[in-house]
């Protein structure tokens, strides 16, 4: 009996798995940052479903991509993802905070826009953890 194939990260499902993983984190800050960037004039700042279900989706899905990056054979930044993970629990638990109630202050909106970004810049500016 033939055994069974492996496939590691760059090929096969599992590149494809990673490709899924990285558009839905991608994804996920667009929906926080343009749930966000939506309510920039409105005088009443409050957290919407696009803005919860962004950092949400972001959040998990870079979890299990770090996973995946984890389980192949290339170097991943460590660095890069202690940093983008503490950003991204922050905001989430941030968000998830104030999820119910009718608003939230403007420094608590101007520091959750201000922290999506940072997250982003810091996904391409720094050492790419997902090249192939």
């Amino acid at each position: 009996m033939a055994a069974p194939p492996t496939y590691a990260v760059g090929s096969g499902p599992v590149e494809i798995l990673r490709l899924v993983l990285l558009l839905l984190h991608v994804l996920g800050f667009a929906a926080l940052i343009g749930g966000l960037l939506a309510q920039v004039r409105d005088e009443e700042k409050r957290i919407t479903p696009p803005v919860r279900d962004g950092i949400g989706t972001a959040f998990v899905a870079g979890l299990l991509l770090v996973g995946v990056l984890e389980a192949g054979d290339t170097d991943v930044d460590h660095v890069k993802i202690a940093v983008k993970f503490t950003i991204g629990l922050v905001l989430l638990v941030l968000v998830m905070a104030n999820v119910r109630k009718p608003r939230i202050p403007e420094g608590l909106f101007y520091g959750l826009l201000t922290l999506s970004i940072v997250e982003v810049v810091v996904a391409l500016f720094v050492s790419p953890v997902h090249t192939s």
